[in-house]
């Protein structure tokens, strides 16, 4: 016995302290009572902490977005003339005793639309169905229908069709002003006819001119973009429609991250003229407008971007019946920016025919003034 506590005052001791360091150290990860307190509980998700993080998955966006997507498949004949060459390969053919020789190709295209009414209208892009003979469309339920042209806008390559079903998805509108660079996003379209395929990516930048209609302010985004996919939705984190795809760069075809699509306010403005009216409605003034360049800003004494240079005036148009002339600097129209000449075009677009603006310019050094009567904006107009 006494040799069992000489042993237990040697090495017990030791062994005790240990472990009450060792506590010590694990009281943050184990409960024990009276020694340490006890853990948090884990919070659930709440409404307000889901909006403060990332979303783990966008399939709520997809499930809301993806029923209206539809696949669009174009035939178009190519009529050819007979030639010597034609019935002479024709007269080679084994089988050519059983038919004519051929004198058209039929050339198939896709692309994609997006449902935007139960009653049974699609917008999608012009080049999609143009000149197209046979136009069917393809639902995401895998129910497919013939659909018909209601009109086009060559001026935004935007064309609204319509197809007769019933039990039809519908999109719900974003407001693209509210979008900010930065803004996660997801494409839905029929790239190279796989069927529906969604990708994703953010806005990398707004109003993008890239030259290739008359109507642009195109968005621009990372998000996957192929051919099939013009026509196709660009959607928010909620499934709301933001644009219309329309166009990529690329060097080989493929998505390189230079996505565009059409904002879905300058997209709903088209497809409810076209239904309204079967073409778009548009403000005119009859001017032709370029940016205030640095040289002319000096020269008239104006800080840069003051003001867009009238450089052509339409005859018998709205501006030169209110007095407008070439080489006013146009300094204000009503409350409107006029330091980019693009979007002074789209603005006065939007403007009701019949509708008066004042139109502020500097002439002569001095700032006058013109009330203007805005016009309906022509077929073959190449002016504001």
């Amino acid at each position: 016995m006494k040799k069992f506590l000489n042993t237990l005052s040697w090495f017990g001791w030791p062994a005790i302290c240990g472990l009450l360091v060792a506590l010590l150290i694990l009281q943050n990860d184990l409960y024990i009572p009276g020694i340490s307190e006890p853990a948090p509980e884990p919070q659930p998700f709440t409404a307000d902490s889901i909006s403060q993080t990332p979303p783990y998955s966008f399939n709520s966006a997809v499930v809301n977005a993806a029923p209206s997507v539809v696949s669009i498949y174009t035939r178009r004949a190519i009529r050819r003339t007979g030639s010597r060459d034609n019935t002479l390969i024709a007269a080679q053919d084994p089988f050519s005793n059983s038919r004519i020789p051929r004198r058209q190709q039929v050339q198939s295209s896709l692309g994609s639309g997006v449902i935007v009414s139960p009653a049974g209208y699609i917008l999608t892009n012009n080049h999609v169905i143009n000149g197209a003979d046979d136009i069917i469309v393809a639902l995401a339920d895998q129910r497919e229908t013939r659909a018909t042209v209601i009109g086009t806008d060559t001026e935004t390559d935007l064309a609204v069709l319509k197809i007769e079903m019933t039990d039809l998805p519908s999109a719900n509108w974003a407001d693209s002003k509210t979008i900010k660079i930065g803004d996660i996003v997801l494409a839905i379209g029929n790239p190279f006819g796989l069927g529906q395929t969604v990708s994703q990516g953010i806005i990398s930048a707004t109003r993008r001119d890239l030259r290739l209609s008359t109507y642009e302010g195109f968005i621009q985004t990372d998000a996957a973009i192929n051919i099939g996919n013009s026509g196709g939705a660009l959607v928010n984190t909620k499934g709301e429609l933001v644009g219309i795809s329309t166009a990529l760069i690329s060097s080989d075809g493929g998505s390189e991250g230079l996505g565009f699509a059409i904002p879905s306010n300058l997209a709903k403005f088209v497809m409810t003229s076209i239904i309204n009216n079967g073409h778009v409605i548009r403000g005119w003034l009859g001017i032709e407008s370029t940016a205030l360049s640095a040289e002319l800003a000096e020269a008239f004494n104006l800080p840069l971007g003051s003001g867009i240079l009238i450089s052509g005036v339409s005859e018998s148009g709205p501006a030169q019946v209110a007095g407008l002339q070439r080489g006013d600097i146009i300094l204000r129209i009503n409350d409107m920016v006029t330091h980019d000449a693009r979007r002074v075009m789209n603005n006065v677009a939007k403007l009701k025919p019949g509708s008066k603006v004042n139109v502020v310019v500097l002439r002569d050094g001095k700032e006058q003034a013109f009330a203007t009567e805005v016009g309906e904006r022509p077929p073959d107009a190449v002016r504001n």
